[in-house]
């Protein structure tokens, strides 16, 4: 198989991921109501990434240098997928601003306006605080706005 082939099958792998994670929470609006589908998938991908998280204990409490290394190493098309920019990396702490969401980009495609695209990127964007807290870590994400575009930026510390 291509490199080129490889790579189309990888993003449309993510768009994949994107379109089902919408699909089963439109369908758990529609059964349980907003907050409780919300907070009932939330649950199931914070547990994904405490999972992922496990990787990154090695790292706790305070080295951010392999953290960040390890982390960024993970992202798929050598980190290509999501545009991470380290914007501190130290003994303070580590923080990343992310480009492009493939996640959110799918969602766009599918017409989601950017209050639902908002609500999509908390419910995903859970498994950052699972995989960061799981590993030991305080973690806090916020969005960025910038020109018409949002980011999401990363911030992590030594737990408290």
């Amino acid at each position: 198989m291509s490199e080129a082939k490889l790579r189309e099958e990888l993003y449309a792998a993510n768009e994949n991921r994107a379109i089902i994670y919408k699909l089963i929470f439109d369908a758990m609006v529609d059964e349980f109501g907003l907050e409780k589908a919300k907070e009932v998938m939330k649950k199931g991908i914070y547990k994904r990434g405490e999972q992922i998280g496990e990787n990154f204990k090695k790292f706790a409490p305070a080295d951010f240098k392999g953290l960040c290394d390890a982390f960024i190493g993970g992202i798929p098309d050598d980190s290509k997928m999501f545009a991470p920019t380290i914007t501190r990396c130290d003994e303070g702490g580590l923080d990343i601003e992310f480009d492009n969401c493939p996640l959110k980009n799918a969602w766009r495609d599918m017409g989601c306006s950017d209050e639902e695209c908002a609500t999509l990127c908390e419910v995903a964007g859970i498994i950052d605080y699972g995989t960061f807290q799981g590993a030991g870590f305080h973690f806090e994400m916020t969005a960025l706005p910038e020109g018409s575009k949002e980011k999401c930026y990363l911030k992590v510390r030594a737990k408290k």
